[in-house]
C-alpha cells in the first residue's frame, strides 16, 4: 500500500518545517530507521527516520522546501507498486487517541515518524468570539488553574482540539508564544540597493517570539554581583594538575560556575520553580539548562537532575550536549523542561549583561569574563585583582527581590570558596 510520508512534529512548538536535505534519492530502497531526510525545525536540524520499508517514489517537498506539520513530502511505494491516480483519495492517518495524547511523556516528541501513522496534525487557529472551544478535559483544568482564556490558543490535537501541552506553554489570558507578536510592529526601513534581504530560519522566528513574549508577559528584574574570581582561578588550576597526572579531563571555568549555579539553587530552592497563574510550582529537581551558540541563534540543552550530578559529570554533559547542539544531533527531549537557564558570555570577552529569561522558567544567570582589576583588599591596600561579574534575572512574580538577593549571596560564597563546591 502507498505510503505518504509527512511532516514530522519534532518539538511542541513546531507548526511547519523545512527539508533541509533529501538524504534518499527518487527510487531509493528505504527501510525502517533509515535516515531519509534532514529537517529543520524551529528549534533545530534533525534527522528524520522511516518508519516504513518501501521505495522511495517521490519527493513531493525538494530540499529547501517547507510543509505544515502532518503535510506530504514524499510517497513511499512497495516494490512493483504502482503509485495512485492523481486526484484519487489518500487514505487518512490514524487519529491518536485523546488519552495517549495527554499522558504521553515527552520523549514521544521526538519519535517523529516518516509515515502518516506518527504524524500530528498542524494548530487550528482559535475559535471566533462566541463558539464554543473544542478543549481536553484536561487542558481545560489547566486553563482554569492558570488562568488562560482557551479561546485565545491554536489547538494542536486531533481536529484542532487544544491540549494540555498548548496550554502549559500559554501565559495568563491566552495569548500563546506566536501570539505577542502580532503586536503592532515599528515597520523596518526598506531595503535598498545593495541591502540583503535574509528570511527567518524556524528558528530564529521562534527565538523572536518567544524573547518577546518574555519580555512583554514577564515582569523582569536584575541584580549584580561582582566576585573575587582569585581563589576559583587558583582552585581550577590546581584542580586541572591534579586530573591530568591522574589522566582525567581538565575543568573549565564554566563548569565551576554551573556547579556553583545548582549548588545555590539548593541552598535556596525558591528560585527553582516557574509561575503557574493561580500558583507557583516549586520543583524539587534542579534541571539546568546551559545556553549553546549555534549557527542559527542560541539553544539552551538540559543537564537533568543536576544537583545529583558531580562537577565532572557536569563538565562531560555540558561538552557533550554542546557538541551535539552545534552539529545539530540533540533530541526535542534534551532541550525541553529546564527550570533555570546560565548563559555565559565570558569567553566572547563580555564583562557584564543581563540576560532575558527563558520562559516558562523564573531564573537565568548571566556570567561575564573574568577581568584583572585594582582592587582594595582586607588591608585598605590596592592590589591586582581578579574580578568576575554575575547578573540574576527574575520574574518578580516567583522571585522577590531578597530572595534574589540572597541566592546571589550564595553564589557568591560558592565561588570564592570553591572548595565547597566538592563537599
Amino acid at each position: 500500500m502507498a505510503i505518504y510520508i509527512e511532516m514530522p512534529k519534532l518539538s511542541d512548538t513546531m507548526t511547519e518545517g523545512t527539508v533541509v536535505k533529501w538524504r534518499k534519492n527518487e527510487g531509493d530502497k528505504v527501510e525502517t530507521g533509515d535516515v531519509i531526510a534532514e529537517i529543520e525545525t524551529d528549534k533545530a536540524t534533525m534527522e528524520m527516520e522511516a518508519f516504513d520499508d518501501g521505495i522511495l517514489h517521490k519527493h513531493l517537498i525538494a530540499a529547501g522546501g517547507k510543509a505544515p506539520v502532518g503535510g506530504k513530502i514524499g510517497l513511499l511505494l512497495q516494490k512493483g507498486e504502482k503509485p495512485p491516480a492523481e486526484g484519487a483519495p489518500v487514505p487518512e492517518s490514524p487519529k491518536p487517541k485523546a488519552a495517549k495524547e495527554e499522558t504521553a511523556a515527552p520523549e514521544a516528541a521526538s519519535r517523529a515518524s516518516a509515515s502518516k501513522a506518527t504524524s500530528a496534525p498542524a494548530p487550528t487557529p482559535a475559535a471566533k468570539t462566541g463558539e464554543r472551544v473544542k478543549a481536553s478535559p484536561l487542558a481545560k483544568k489547566i486553563a482554569k488553574e492558570k488562568g488562560v482564556e482557551l479561546s485565545g490558543l491554536a489547538g494542536t490535537g486531533p481536529g484542532g482540539r487544544v491540549v494540555a501541552k498548548d496550554v502549559e506553554g500559554a501565559p495568563a489570558g491566552g495569548a500563546s508564544a506566536g501570539k505577542a507578536s502580532a503586536a503592532t510592529p515599528v515597520a523596518a526601513m526598506p531595503a535598498g540597493a545593495g541591502d540583503q534581504k535574509i528570511a527567518l530560519s524556524g528558528m530564529r522566528r521562534v527565538i523572536a517570539e518567544r524573547l518577546l513574549t518574555s519580555k512583554t508577559t514577564i515582569p523582569h528584574f536584575y541584580l549584580n554581583i561582582e566576585v573575587d574570581a582569585g581563589p576559583l582561578m587558583k582552585f581550577r588550576a590546581e584542580a586541572n594538575a591534579a586530573s591530568e597526572t591522574a589522566g582525567g579531563p581538565k575543568f573549565t571555568v564554566n563548569d565551576f560556575v554551573l556547579k556553583a549555579v545548582i549548588a545555590a539553587a539548593q541552598k535556596v530552592p525558591a528560585v527553582n520553580a516557574s509561575f503557574a497563574g493561580d500558583s507557583i510550582i516549586q520543583y524539587a529537581n534542579i534541571q539546568l539548562s546551559v545556553a549553546v551558540a549555534v549557527e542559527e541563534g542560541l539553544v539552551t540543552p538540559v543537564i537533568r537532575e543536576a544537583q545529583k550530578k558531580s562537577l565532572r559529570e557536569i563538565s562531560e554533559a555540558v561538552k557533550d550536549l554542546a557538541t551535539r547542539a552545534r552539529s545539530k544531533k540533540l533530541k526535542p527531549d534534551e532541550y525541553a523542561g529546564g527550570t533555570i537557564t546560565v548563559s555565559n558570555l565570558g569567553s566572547y570577552g563580555i564583562e557584564s549583561f543581563s540576560a532575558i529569561i527563558n520562559p516558562p522558567q523564573s531564573l537565568i544567570i548571566s556570567v561575564g569574563a573574568i577581568v584583572k582589576k585594582p582592587v582594595v583588599n582586607a588591608k585598605d591596600e590596592i592590589v591586582a585583582g581578579q574580578r568576575m561579574a554575575i547578573g540574576l534575572s527574575a520574574d518578580h512574580r516567583v522571585v522577590d527581590g531578597a530572595v534574589g538577593a540572597q541566592y546571589l549571596a550564595e553564589l557568591r560564597k560558592l565561588v570564592e570558596s570553591p572548595y565547597l563546591l566538592l563537599l
